[in-house]
């Protein structure tokens, strides 16, 4: 299967089956239709040890992720992982008037476009280049199309 899903989240609940296949949905979306994809959902405490490793920042964030294509000696049909820390997107949801389904799927999203080479940290043209190209996919899977722009308006001071 394309898109491997687990959860290290007990205490919040929410559609694993429909982000599957959302994935699945943007992979097409981005031309990756048959690329495999990672996506774990994590706690905060387990991604801030993830972003302190990787990233060399002491604090937990909403997404990360981890390119595999690219890596040497990796299968190029394996594009990477994306790690979603469900406590911190549960508060971002809150704080934006958004469902958890609505921030995860935004989260979501977001990685992947990391994944493809998307990177809004590299320059300010680079940052809204990925931020249209995240509201067209959001458009594109949303079924809340008059919500869609507001959910498109995101910090991207907590997106990595």
């Amino acid at each position: 299967m394309p898109v491997q899903m687990q959860s290290q989240v007990r205490c919040v609940t929410f559609d694993q089956a429909r982000l599957a296949q959302l994935a699945q949905t943007i992979l097409s979306d981005v031309g990756e239709a048959s690329a495999e994809l990672g996506i774990l959902f994590v706690g905060d405490h387990r991604m801030r040890g993830l972003n302190r490793r990787y990233r060399g920042k002491d604090s937990t964030t909403d997404v990360l992720a981890f390119a595999i294509r690219g890596v040497p000696h990796s299968s190029s049909h394996l594009l990477g992982d994306v790690v979603i820390a469900v406590p911190t997107a549960a508060r971002q949801a809150k704080q934006g008037h958004r469902s958890l389904d609505e921030e995860l799927t935004m989260l979501l999203v977001h990685g992947i476009l990391h994944l493809c080479g998307y990177d809004h940290e590299r320059s300010e043209k680079e940052a809204r280049r990925m931020h249209r190209r995240e509201r067209m996919i959001l458009r594109s899977v949303s079924r809340l199309s008059t919500r869609v722009n507001r959910m498109c308006h995101v910090s991207h001071s907590t997106h990595h």
